[in-house]
């Protein structure tokens, strides 16, 4: 029965473990941005562009709050991942008891503080008054869900280090599902405009959550704890928030480069903002295989590095690095042929379909570093490389405000020096993250005891 809910992934073939654990994850990941796409378009065609555009600007605000809370997440990961890799099933579970503490502080903390500064946020951002009242009422209600986000991504990291992409997916699938008909119900039934899909996703969320987590406790036995596993250990706290502040960080630098991009982003009106939500949905569906591999990666590499198989992950960074050109060429001839296709499935403004398919090809060049930042990344989150993660949060800052700043500032560009911005930043990033890959700083980073 155990070996239906974990895998370990420190022997056989490096490309086949990859892919087989990058699958579910791919379908639950695929699912989760159709939803968003769902809520998208739902608010684009039956509530109106100004209402897309407050849905599309909120997004990058939200990720830098769910990034404070998911980076101890991230964190119990690497341990449990670590822990498994060396067969010690004691601090495996207890790993798993104590990292609950630390989730469920910062999700109720997150909650409230950032449904506090919802209002004053939007005011630094620039938000047009247009869009205002309907960009503060759809971040409110999200923020005030926070929790329930927080503790599904918490279980979920802990499965996936496990090797358990499988139990995800499906309370994932199921969470999407009950998103779009929450949508289609409130929206269109109830005329709730962008407070229905609002509702409807933390709903969803909250189901899946529950759901995961009731999953987990009957078919997985690491999960089945005692009360011994609940008692707090120094030790642990005190590896989980050396791992949990920095991968926190990392997040939340990165989504505050996105709202400080926002912020240029809003100056140039409704329409550009409308195009950049159509492109950044877009775009967050091309990144899912990227994202996929890299958690797979992550946890192929805390588990071979708990089992002292350096060789392993090598071999596995470089079938994933291959993975991701083949993939990244495909979908760059994709965005070049239909593009403007893509963008018109969110919104039907001609304007805005013609902006977002011009910037839909800008980014696409870039598609390959951005699928080396996950895959670099990721190997070294799965080592404990914890100073890293600082580093190459503070890489995208630098990146989007810089050169947001700088292109923006020439004429000749105008509103398109939005999209250079973000694939430069992903060419710098990705450089970033493969010289840190190749000075072999991760060999040597394993956290356990």
């Amino acid at each position: 029965m155990a070996r239906q809910y974990v895998q370990d992934m420190t022997s056989g073939n490096e490309t086949s473990l990859l892919l087989k654990f990058s699958l579910p994850m791919l379908i639950g990941n695929i699912f989760q941005q159709f939803y968003n796409m769902v809520d998208s378009i739902v608010v684009g065609n039956y509530v109106g562009k100004e209402a897309l555009a407050a849905v599309g600007m909120t997004a990058s605000l939200n990720f830098l709050y769910f990034s404070l809370c998911n980076g101890f997440a991230t964190g119990a990961g690497v341990l449990i991942s670590q822990y498994f890799g060396m067969k010690n099933e004691r601090r495996v579970k207890d790993s798993i008891g104590n990292s609950l503490y630390l989730m469920l502080g910062m999700g109720i903390l997150m909650s409230v503080v950032s449904v506090l500064l919802s209002a004053p946020i939007l005011r630094l951002l620039n938000t047009p008054e247009n869009i205002f009242q309907d960009a503060l009422l759809y971040t409110r209600i999200v923020c005030g869900g926070l929790f329930s986000v927080v503790l599904y991504n918490g279980i979920a990291a802990m499965l996936r280090a496990l090797g358990d992409s499988t139990t995800p997916l499906i309370f994932l699938v199921l969470s999407s599902i009950l998103n779009i008909i929450g949508d289609l119900v409130l929206v269109l039934v109830f005329h709730m405009g962008v407070a229905g899909v609002a509702i409807a996703t933390i709903a969803a969320q909250l189901l899946s959550a529950l759901g995961c987590i009731a999953y987990a406790v009957l078919k997985n036995p690491y999960f089945r704890l005692k009360k011994e596993n609940f008692r707090i250990s120094s030790s642990l706290q005190s590896k989980m928030l050396r791992l949990g502040i920095p991968f926190g960080a990392q997040g939340s630098l990165i989504a505050f480069s996105c709202v400080a991009l926002q912020s240029v982003i809003n100056r140039f009106g409704s329409d550009v903002i409308a195009a950049f939500t159509a492109t950044n949905r877009i775009e967050q569906l091309v990144q899912q295989p990227f994202n996929s591999l890299g958690t797979a990666l992550a946890t192929f590499t805390g588990q071979n590095l708990g089992a002292g198989n350096v060789d392993r992950v090598r071999t596995g960074y470089k079938r994933s690095c291959l993975l991701v050109v083949i993939f990244s060429l495909l979908m760059c001839a994709m965005m070049f042929i239909w593009g403007e296709d893509f963008v018109g499935l969110f919104v039907d403004d001609a304007s805005v379909i013609a902006i977002g398919g011009r910037a839909v090809q800008i980014t696409s060049l870039f598609y390959i570093p951005l699928g080396m930042i996950y895959i670099a990344r990721s190997l070294l989150n799965g080592s404990g490389d914890s100073v890293f993660a600082f580093i190459s949060g503070l890489a995208e800052v630098a990146g989007r405000i810089g050169f947001s700043i700088g292109l923006s500032a020439i004429p000749a560009l105008g509103y398109w020096a939005v999209w250079y911005t973000t694939g430069l930043t992903w060419l710098i990033t990705g450089i970033v993250c493969m010289l840190r890959y190749a000075q072999g700083k991760w060999k040597k980073i394993v956290l356990t005891d």
